[in-house]
């Protein structure tokens, strides 16, 4: 359990704040994360790494000279939005472009992906590296759709040591894809993981049993067996491993690196007695084992777990991992650098736009656009602990908070948009960037895409009509499913939004009022919500544990539901507000 803390919904910030505090020498904060405390090589390239907190070291703790130039850091398991690693970039770029990496889930790509195109069109170099390398997640077929465990550390240490080293984009690309191509990894969990104010844990493994293959964020494993000696556990995880040696090597002769990783509440003395039996499998199979490490390198939280990584070498690699490097949580050799001349600490505060213009009836849309946000507020806070439950069926259970989070960073930006006299795009397109930018994760980027195209479809000119908001929701439904790729029949919240926009626009179509089409629109939302509990996942977290969630709806789906029958609720209001003072007049 967690027991040290204060809002759960500031914990994250809180956190980096006594990071940085603690951690000066190395770090300072910017907005979206953090960035070296120290000088950095002119006209070289900046790796920028990132991921949800709750994974410490992962990533801030690999924030220094010879490591990583900056970290963007999400809320707890949720990625960093495309604002957070947009910004640390800014603040890293060395004039000679930005390598982003971080692991294979949906929301970072989503949000790095984003931010890469952002600071493309700025003119920034800007390329990516998402590790790949838990082998448990994906066939090896299907490398590509692999998550990244605690092969982070191989891939980031030696992209920073060849972007050191002044390799140039080109070159530090590859170096890195090079070493994700040569690291495997395998893990397993004793027990779940419990994030700061949740009575629960994200998921429970039965007392004396093991979880195989469990994820970072609890996603399930593949298996689950009696808990073995530390040598039979140590026999598990080396023989997976070596099932998978990388194309044209071989074991007998080679040189790896071994990363026996614990997930949080693992003690090292334990660590070390399964290592004992790594090294003792790895030397009878011809292996020679190059500076292992064992210890905390990517947790889970409070999870009970360990990992084996193999790192394949070849002489570029090996002298690029043992390059010297010095950040807070992994320093090899001497490493000098100077502190950065003007640095006050303050971390910049946020500029205020001003607002488009707009018409008066785009004003009087505005403040229903927030009675709107208002109210999937308040489904949303009904639903979170039921939302956050269906999600851990077969995912990481961090659905509701997520969704929490969005919603209400949305609500706050509209508030101020319609104090400030926002027009009804300007008040969806503030609350969409607030969205993503505070949820993180996939579904604050998805939800984010659709606040923003229903916005452009509805303009800050006009009183929005039935057949602007249906424009916009089929904007949004194309912006989602062109970016996430997913399709109706991959079990995400494509399955209700895809027949929410088609029953909206034949309603709206047929004349019917947009409050009308609403409802008849959301009613067919909810029912395609509880269908998806028939579907197997075939996208994001929840794919391969697909079986696991045979039987119980998508959260994102069902979420998408909840919000759209409570909007409806909102325009019904006004309207029979509407009603009765035409007829007391």
């Amino acid at each position: 359990m967690t027991r040290l803390f204060n809002e759960p919904a500031a914990f994250a910030d809180e956190m980096i704040e006594g990071f940085v505090a603690s951690h000066g020498r190395w770090v300072r904060r910017v907005n979206g994360g953090v960035a070296r405390s120290t000088k950095s090589t002119p006209e070289t390239v900046a790796l920028v790494i990132g991921g949800g907190s709750g994974h410490y070291p992962a990533f801030a703790g690999l924030v220094g000279q010879g490591l990583a130039h900056g970290a963007a850091m999400g809320n707890l398991f949720a990625s960093p939005s495309a604002q957070q690693v947009y910004s640390v970039a800014k603040a890293a770029n060395n004039g000679a472009g930005v390598l982003l990496g971080y692991g294979n889930y949906a929301g970072d790509v989503l949000h790095f992906t984003q931010a890469q195109e952002r600071l493309r069109r700025e003119g920034i170099d800007c390329r990516s590296i998402a590790v790949t390398d838990d082998v448990s997640s994906a066939p090896l077929a299907e490398r590509q759709k692999r998550r990244g465990i605690a092969g982070d550390l191989t891939v980031f240490k030696v992209a920073a040591a060849a972007a050191e080293a002044g390799y140039d984009m080109d070159g530090t690309v590859e170096i890195a894809e090079r070493a994700n191509d040569r690291t495997r990894s395998f893990g397993v969990a004793f027990s779940g993981c419990t994030l700061p104010g949740a009575e629960n844990p994200l998921f429970t493994v039965p007392e004396g049993r093991m979880a195989v293959g469990m994820g970072i964020h609890g996603e399930p494993g593949i298996d689950e067996t009696d808990i073995p000696t530390a040598d039979k556990l140590a026999e598990l995880l080396v023989s997976k491993l070596l099932t998978e040696v990388p194309d044209g090597l071989s074991a007998q002769g080679a040189r790896v690196v071994p990363i026996l990783n614990g997930l949080g509440s693992v003690k090292y003395e334990e660590l070390f007695v399964v290592y004992r039996r790594v090294a003792q499998l790895l030397a009878e199979a011809g292996l020679e084992a190059v500076d292992p490490q064992v210890g905390e390198l990517v947790t889970s939280f409070d999870m009970a777990g360990t990992s084996l990584t193999l790192f394949w070498l070849d002489s570029e690699l090996e002298e690029l991992w043992n390059a010297p490097c010095d950040a807070p949580a992994f320093r090899r050799g001497a490493v000098s650098a100077a502190a950065l001349e003007v640095f006050d600490g303050a971390e910049p505060a946020d500029v205020v736009l001003p607002l488009p213009e707009a018409t008066d009836e785009s004003r009087a849309a505005a403040v229903r656009v927030l009675a709107a946000l208002a109210a999937a507020k308040g489904a949303v806070d009904a639903n979170v602990e039921e939302l956050g439950r269906i999600d851990a069926i077969a995912g990481d259970g961090d659905h509701g908070i997520g969704m929490e989070r969005g919603v209400r960073a949305a609500v706050e930006a509209a508030t101020d948009a319609v104090e400030r006299g926002a027009g009804a795009a300007s008040t969806l397109h503030l609350a969409a960037d607030a969205w993503a930018d505070r949820a993180g994760g996939t579904s604050g980027a998805l939800w984010g895409m659709a606040l923003r195209a229903v916005g452009d479809a509805i303009g800050d000119s006009n009183r929005p009509d039935g057949g602007a908001v249906a424009a916009g929701v089929a904007g949004a439904a194309a912006s989602i499913m062109g970016f996430g790729k997913a399709k109706v029949g991959d079990k995400t919240l494509v399955d209700v939004l895809v027949p929410f926009r088609d029953a909206l626009s034949a309603a709206v179509g047929s004349g019917q009022s947009l409050t009308d089409a609403w409802g008849a629109a959301a009613t067919v939302a909810q029912q395609a919500a509880e269908e998806t509990a028939n579907l197997l996942p075939l996208m994001g977290r929840a794919r391969p544990h697909a079986e696991k969630s045979l039987g119980t709806p998508d959260a994102g789906a069902v979420s998408m539901a909840l919000i759209v029958r409570a909007i409806h609720n909102t325009f019904a209001e006004a309207k029979a507000a509407a009603t009765t003072t035409k007829e007391n007049a």
